[in-house]
């Protein structure tokens, strides 16, 4: 692309079309939506120290200005429109196709399974051996199991972090995408979504009556995939500018929230309960004091250990998109880390001693070698003056001392 500052436009050229709100920034990257999500994630960090401070959930006893808190589901509901909106933008420029379906699993796979597998391994550990989740079976062989096959919504095993859950929904959804595909580009993006609703609705209402229907409704959360459908229909429709709040989110600190959102949310809830349960609970008043305490200390450090997490499994494996490239950035890096033998220094003394030049008998530097008069040339003086031969065993050119 010309970039408009080196070429700028003839003065006649017309005016360039607004760009759109949701216009990328650079391939793979929509602006505001790693904001969206970083505040999402914090949101949901928000929402476990308020069940600690005012326990009794659906209850909410909590004051005026920390009610909104109660609502942390709605971090997922965001999570999940998100993930159908920017999941739909390739397809939506092409049809509502994919370029190839093998290519998007071995993504999405790529994306999700590595950080999602090390924070369970962080989680189990965690519960097993600092502190369990209060109140849930202990987690054992075949937890492990169930949930690293994210199958944990369809088996009730002890459960090594609660907020698991939505990983299990959201990769069923993806599951469904292509379709969800095959019915926006057979009939519209529109019925695709109705069609999902109405699923949705018919599972809702059949729920008292048919045994079947209710489990499905409790255990699958069906009204998600509406969610997904919606994201999905507006990844199509996106047109308007950009607002402040989408500067905002675009801006630099939600931004970098956001690009570890996703570990975030994997490895938050065992350091809550950990702090929680551990340090704070029984020594502090509850409610408000409970609540101003914990988040003094878990926003910061949840988020912090969010982005070692996210620098190790998350990040290396957006950017680099197979096993191969991985393991070629990371033994580059490990050479770069790797500290120098000691052959390796004394080569790099050998070639500085070389670039110092040769040393005399007393151990000095030599000097290097003075031009003196040749025969037959004048000596530099501040007046004229005859030729000054040289003496006799007096060489043209002196050495250096050495």
């Amino acid at each position: 692309m010309t970039d408009i500052r080196e070429h700028p436009p003839p003065a006649t050229a017309p005016t360039a079309p607004a760009a759109p709100a949701m216009a990328a920034t650079r391939p793979g990257r929509v602006v505001a939506l790693d904001g969206i999500r970083g505040l999402a994630a914090l949101f949901v960090v928000l929402n476990h120290i308020f069940d600690r401070a005012w326990p009794g959930y659906p209850a909410n006893p909590a004051p005026f200005w920390a009610a909104w808190m109660v609502y942390g589901r709605f971090a997922v509901i965001i999570f999940i429109a998100l993930s159908g909106f920017s999941l739909g933008l390739g397809p939506a420029r092409s049809g509502w196709r994919f370029k190839s379906i093998t290519t998007y699993a071995h993504r999405r796979a790529w994306r999700i399974l590595p950080p999602y597998w090390a924070a369970l391994g962080f989680s189990l550990v965690m519960t097993w051996y600092v502190l369990g989740q209060p109140g849930w079976p202990v987690p054992n062989g075949k937890s492990v199991v169930v949930y690293g096959l994210l199958v944990q919504d369809a088996f009730a095993v002890g459960s090594p972090n609660r907020a698991f859950w939505s990983i299990a929904i959201e990769a069923q959804l993806y599951v469904l995408l292509p379709l969800l595909l095959l019915l926006a580009r057979r009939v519209s993006a529109r019925a695709m979504v109705g069609l999902v609703a109405t699923i949705v609705v018919t599972i809702g209402l059949l729920g008292p009556h048919v045994p079947l229907m209710n489990s499905a409704l409790a255990k699958f959360t069906p009204d998600l995939a509406v969610l997904f459908a919606v994201g999905l229909l507006a990844a199509g429709i996106v047109t308007s500018r950009p607002r402040p709040v989408a500067r905002f989110l675009d801006s630099r600190l939600p931004r970098s929230l956001g690009s570890c959102s996703y570990s975030l949310y994997l490895t938050h809830a065992p350091i809550v309960i950990a702090v929680s349960y551990g340090l704070v609970l029984g020594r502090v008043a509850t409610g408000t004091p409970t609540f101003f305490v914990l988040a003094a200390i878990l926003l910061p450090v949840t988020v912090c250990f969010a982005r070692l997490f996210a620098a190790v499994f998350e990040l290396p494996f957006q950017r680099h998109r197979g096993w191969i490239p991985l393991r070629q950035a990371m033994s580059a890096r490990l050479r770069q880390l790797r500290p120098a033998g000691p052959a390796v220094v004394a080569g790099r003394w050998r070639s500085a001693s070389q670039a110092s030049g040769p040393r005399n008998q007393a151990g000095g530097r030599c000097r290097p070698a003075r031009p003196q008069p040749v025969a037959g040339r004048a000596r530099p003086a501040s007046r004229p003056g005859p030729p000054v031969p040289p003496g006799p065993g007096d060489p043209a050119t002196r050495p250096g001392s050495c």
